[in-house]
């Protein structure tokens, strides 16, 4: 029964989303639609078989392995219906989640395969956000990621086309892939271009490298937002720094644990993290590929680090004032969600007001 009650608390939390890959999120029944429309013969026989292909489904060895997953999608998302029919749907799962605002991210260069511009790319996943903002009533917002595989030259042109949706959709500029292999430093100049442009900048950071990547992308590529941020205790003036200046973490705990972002739930640092005072978000990443939720999430959070309903809050309210939105629409938001809570009974927490015994919400 107590079980029962706190899911349905879970569900009825409004939620922020900053960190949501538009690749990693696409339903099975859409791609399988996808590939009917397109005469693409799949490898399976029935929607079902598709979810070994789409979703982590046992242990996953290392972010190289999680990131196949999108190899197999990837060659479904190069027309602009398509991008625009997956974010539509991406915010029509947001508001079965409560959400109240995402930020959707995805790789421009990833879907021009057959054509499409930076430009057109970017349009078309802003008109499927757009139209699910009509109708859901969820504020979505994107973001244009570089791929640190790619060239500075096909980045550059991800930071051309992003400036020119600036205030149209488009809320920022990210800097994704196989951290390991390609360290941040090599696009120093592509984000320099960013800020010279006034396009805000969040980087995966300290997930597959260490701490000296996060220290590369707010010292030289501006970042104000760091993508999960795990290994950043592994340079504590760096972590009083992050901490000083208020940088974001964007922590996705059960991406984190499929990737081997940690070794293990035990050493995973959220709590820590909580508790020395970082700015911290929670974040689902690919809602398809890792099979979460917001709320499966937040339950991780609760069973396995002793977080509280008011401390969940409070990470939810971190999202609201790390949002890349003008200062106005932030304001609304935050009062939108502040408005839930109190229909909840439920009062935010932070690390210095928390308690083990605060689990308090009714409804």
């Amino acid at each position: 029964m107590l079980e029962n009650r706190l899911s349905d608390l879970l569900d009825r939390m409004p939620k922020v989303d900053l960190h949501l890959h538009l690749d990693g999120s696409i339903r099975e029944s859409t791609l399988w639609e996808i590939a009917a429309q397109q005469g693409i013969k799949l490898p399976v026989e029935r929607i079902e078989q598709l979810t070994p292909l789409m979703k982590v489904t046992g242990e996953c060895g290392s972010l190289v392995e999680y990131l196949a997953k999108f190899d197999f999608v990837a060659g479904f998302l190069h027309k602009a219906d398509v991008l625009e029919r997956i974010a539509y749907e991406l915010v029509e799962q947001a508001a079965e989640q409560n959400c109240r605002y995402i930020e959707v991210r995805f790789g421009p260069q990833l879907h021009r395969a057959e054509g499409l511009t930076c430009e057109e790319a970017i349009e078309a996943v802003l008109k499927g956000l757009q139209r699910g903002e009509a109708e859901f009533g969820v504020t979505a917002r994107a973001i244009a990621a570089c791929l640190r595989h790619h060239s500075p030259h096909m980045n550059m042109e991800v930071i051309s086309a992003a400036a020119q949706f600036r205030d149209k959709g488009l809320a920022a500029v990210d800097l994704a892939g196989p951290e390991a292999a390609f360290p941040a430093h090599l696009h120093r100049a592509v984000f320099e271009y960013a800020q010279l442009l006034d396009v805000p900048v969040t980087i995966h950071a300290g997930e597959a490298g260490g701490a000296d990547n996060i220290q590369e992308a707010i010292m030289r590529l501006g970042a104000a937002r760091i993508g999960h941020g795990v290994r950043l205790r592994e340079n504590p003036k760096l972590l009083e720094m992050v901490r000083d200046q208020g940088i974001v973490l964007e922590m996705c705990p059960i991406s984190n644990y499929q990737t081997k972002a940690m070794e293990s739930w035990e050493v995973y640092p959220v709590r820590e993290y909580f508790e020395a005072g970082l700015k911290l978000t929670i974040n689902t990443d690919n809602l398809t590929v890792s099979d979460t939720s917001l709320a499966k999430e937040y339950e991780v959070l609760m069973e396995k680090f002793g977080f509280t309903l008011p401390e969940i809050a409070g990470l939810i309210l971190n999202g609201v004032d790390a949002a890349f939105l003008r200062p106005e629409e932030k304001a609304r938001l935050r009062a939108e969600v502040l408005a839930a809570f109190a229909e909840m009974n439920l009062i935010p927490e932070g690390p210095a007001s928390s308690s083990s015994s605060s689990v308090s919400a009714t409804g």
